[in-house]
């Protein structure tokens, strides 16, 4: 069996668990995840696209970041794919309501291939927002997401830290419950992001913001 075989069948799972948890909840998504889902705005603000520059983000759920940087940066040519074809029904319903030019697709985060499904094969800004705790194979999908750049590309990841500054019963509080809904916060997503900045010759800058509640890492 090959590397392509092998991972279908987990593809093929992933999509499954994802339409089975969003086909209800997509609805009230963005609503429910607003409190909590820290930071989204800030890397939207410091992705820094240039001028009519192309933006790629991987797993973009109810395309709610994507209508951001729209409006955050005019004349940026906007992707998005998700894994689950529920949430790509209500991304697709929100960004006609936005008026946006925004091109969505169904796809891995591991595998993706833009160019097939867009005509673009690399990227200006590629980004992740509280999607990598939810990829089994998070650190492919790390090293995919950067294959996407430009050689003067970001990209740029926030997703869930471990409250560092909060202390363990919050860090405990929060990842129980997260685990409820397969959600696991990455302990090596520092010193991955390194080694994928390292082995592309690029640098990385990262932090921990609200007391280390988030992680928040840009390669570039």
């Amino acid at each position: 069996m090959t590397g392509a075989e092998s991972a279908a069948p987990s593809s093929a799972r992933q999509k499954a668990a994802m339409d089975r948890m969003y086909r209800l909840t997509r609805h009230v998504y963005d609503a429910t995840r607003k409190p909590y889902l820290l930071g989204r705005d800030r890397l939207i603000d410091g992705i820094d696209v240039p001028p009519g520059g192309t933006v790629l983000e991987m797993g973009c759920g109810t395309g709610r970041n994507l209508i951001a940087a729209g409006r955050r940066y005019p004349g940026a040519r906007l992707h998005g794919f998700d894994i689950s074809s529920e949430m790509l029904k209500t991304a697709r319903r929100n960004v006609e309501r936005s008026g946006l030019d925004i091109r969505l697709a169904e796809g891995d985060a591991c595998a993706f291939d833009p160019e097939a499904a867009f005509g673009v094969a690399r990227f200006d800004r590629v980004y992740f927002s509280y999607t990598l705790s939810m990829i089994p194979d998070w650190t492919a999908a790390l090293a995919h997401g950067l294959s996407l750049l430009k050689d003067d590309g970001r990209l740029s990841v926030v997703d869930f830290g471990f409250c560092d500054d909060l202390g363990a019963p919050a860090r405990l509080l929060l990842h129980g419950w997260l685990s409820l809904f397969h959600v696991t916060p990455r302990a090596g997503l520092e010193a991955e992001m390194a080694r994928l900045a390292r082995g592309s010759g690029r640098t990385l800058q990262f932090e921990r913001p609200a007391r280390g509640y988030a992680q928040l890492g840009v390669v570039s």
